[in-house]
């Protein structure tokens, strides 16, 4: 009986690290919320690249966060195939580099 209790703790101490991992992060609920997800998703290609590709890519490269913010604010194409990425005037600057730095952790 006291291991079955044991268990049951053990299970409730866990529990809310494990809804939290099942919820998606703010800077993915900004990414789903302005319209990223319509070209991108976290494994595979789709118009544009995945992101964990793009988190490999650029994994370890100095200045990448400042590259893509200015990339995913301005524009740009000819890196990931013929497919240009439209700008992305209506995010904030900030909300862009939250964005940015979440996909990087994807590798």
């Amino acid at each position: 009986m006291l291991k079955a209790l044991h268990i049951v703790a053990a299970g409730l101490v866990l529990l809310p690290g494990l809804a939290a991992a099942a919820e998606p992060s703010a800077a993915e609920a900004l990414a789903k919320k302005n319209g990223c997800f319509a070209c991108h998703t976290i494994q595979k290609k789709v118009i544009g690249p995945a992101y964990k590709d793009v988190a490999e890519r650029y994994d370890g490269e100095k200045g990448a966060v400042d590259k893509l913010v200015h990339k995913v604010k301005e524009g740009g194409g000819g890196v990931w195939g013929s497919a240009g990425m439209p700008p992305q005037p209506q995010m904030k600057d900030e909300e862009i580099r939250r964005v940015v730095e979440w996909i990087l952790t994807l590798k």
